[in-house]
């Protein structure tokens, strides 16, 4: 018997909740894609947060406006 992992739980599904990361949408055919971070070039996408965007890689931030 192989020795179980530790923190496992017998018969338990782990309750985490997978994310659909929203970074292409194909719509009528068009690809479009979430914005690019300006110092990092096209390879970094900005996440979207509540009241701003965020590069995760440099840390730029643009902030939404009220």
């Amino acid at each position: 018997m192989a020795p179980e992992k530790k923190g496992a739980t017998k018969g338990k599904k782990n309750k985490r909740t997978s994310k659909k990361y929203a970074k292409y949408k194909v719509e009528a055919g068009k690809v479009t894609r979430a914005q690019h971070c300006p110092k990092c070039g096209p390879a970094m996408f900005l996440a979207l947060h509540k009241d701003r965007k965020h590069c995760g890689c440099c840390g730029y931030t643009e902030f939404t406006k009220k």
